[in-house]
């Protein structure tokens, strides 16, 4: 896309309005929309808004910031036709001196790339796999906890009611460029999963950040609630984001060797060294709610423990079967609650940290995790995964590397920003103790 193209395109397809849409500290969507008049000045990179009113980004005193629109972002909103079209950009956040802005989180991430880069690689490629429940509304439009059906895993309807939903997603997405790889029902009742073809890190994260938009909104036309909340009810599979990751230099795929033990490429292998390494350190940036952690427990596929394996499901990283240019490393810990851009940030500086040192990766480990002892665990070398954010955030502190991904901004204020979301879990009272000691003592 070009700036003609897209001044033309507007004209043509009369949009009238344009959300100029950025990433928050904790992952959540933020637009200005603006007057389809208004696009000239948008293009120009002089359209700016009060960014002390976003969480995370800066004092009332240093209020003023720039969007600047990536053009390659911009794209019509199907659903928007009958009112007047509405077309969007991602956009970057600078200063209004032109400096970027340190606490955003897509530039950040733009930041860690370069370091990639400066180590001969061309592409760091993400493969998303989001997972999401479907959740009745009531007659005031509020959720309930009523899944919208029964199904299990690959189920057809009429067990999976939420099909024609899923249909419907999938084609707002095509119809927005998305290329999709597979929809299905997933274990949980009223769980979905869609997933779309891998792309380098930055236009992958977008995509997710859009494909999140799009489920909320189509389930709202289907008078659902679509959550990406990790863990929303008790005792069934929860929500996680497994991340397919390879590193390419031009056309290759670096994770690839023929001649290799598993066909994987000593760079593979001290990318997966250094994932191992960091894991329990990044684990509050790519499970940042006080419910992840809900998720990461046995017995429900979610791994908790840090180990690999080309095979078994239980640990934290997989190796799926595909060769070739299609070789990755699949992270099974991370949640949709994430966000994208710094959960990237993080696991991109582990897995380089892993290159640059020559980690050497440890035996995988193709048993059934969940059916270890913990002294059968400790014989093996496999640690857990933090079992609460409160001790995920402090891993985090200790990580130099891992902080270093996240830079000064943007660690000091998620960190302070979710201690203050700990304290609150820990100091409010909730029906489960209630249930469970009031009649008691």
């Amino acid at each position: 896309m070009n700036r003609e193209s897209i001044l033309k395109m507007v004209k043509e397809q009369n949009v009238r309005y344009i959300r100029l849409q950025f990433t928050d500290l904790f992952g959540t969507i933020k637009n200005v929309e603006i007057p389809a008049s208004q696009l000239t000045k948008a293009l120009d990179n002089k359209m700016m808004f009060d960014g002390s009113s976003i969480e995370g980004f800066v004092r009332i005193e240093e209020s003023d910031m720039l969007l600047y629109p990536d053009l390659d972002t911009f794209v019509i909103f199907p659903w928007t036709a009958e009112k007047g079209k509405v077309a969007r950009f991602i956009c970057d956040i600078y200063h209004p001196d032109g400096t970027p802005f340190d606490g955003d989180p897509r530039l950040n991430l733009k930041r860690v790339l370069k370091d990639m880069e400066e180590l001969g690689f061309t592409n760091f490629n993400l493969g998303p796999e989001p997972e999401f429940f479907l959740f009745k509304l009531d007659d005031k439009g509020e959720p309930t906890l009523e899944l919208n059906d029964k199904g299990g895993y690959f189920d057809l309807a009429p067990t999976d009611l939420g099909e024609n939903c899923r249909r419907d997603i999938v084609l707002e997405l095509e119809e927005m460029g998305f290329e999709i790889e597979a929809s299905h029902h997933e274990v949980a009742p009223g769980q979905h999963e869609i997933d779309f073809k891998y792309q380098d890190a930055i236009r992958a994260c977008d995509d997710i950040q859009t494909f999140k938009l799009v489920v909320k909104t189509i389930a709202r036309k289907h008078g659902l609630l679509a959550t990406f909340m990790p863990k929303p009810l008790f005792g069934i599979n929860g929500s996680g984001m497994h991340c397919n990751l390879s590193l390419f230099k031009g056309g290759k795929n670096t994770f690839y060797d023929p001649n290799g033990v598993l066909e994987l490429s000593d760079t593979a292998r001290s990318f997966l060294a250094g994932i191992l390494k960091h894991a329990p350190s990044f684990t509050a940036v790519t499970n940042p709610t006080v419910n992840s952690y809900k998720r990461l427990v046995p017995g429900y596929e979610a791994p908790c423990y840090v180990a690999w394996s080309a095979r078994n499901r239980s640990p934290l990283i997989r190796i799926p079967a595909s060769r070739g240019l299609s070789t990755r490393v699949e992270v099974r810990s991370v949640d949709p609650a994430a966000n994208p851009y710094l959960a990237m940030a993080v696991l991109l500086a582990a897995g380089l940290d892993g290159i640059k040192n020559n980690a050497t990766a440890p035996e995988p480990v193709d048993r059934n995790i969940y059916a270890m002892s913990k002294e059968q665990r400790k014989e093996y070398g496999i640690i857990d995964l933090p079992s609460t954010l409160t001790q995920a955030l402090e891993l985090l502190k200790t990580n130099e590397v891992i902080t270093n991904a996240l830079g000064r901004h943007l660690f000091e204020h998620f960190v302070e920003a979710k201690e203050i979301e700990w304290d609150m879990f820990r100091t409010t009272v909730h029906p489960w103790e209630r249930e469970q000691y009031m009649r008691q003592y």
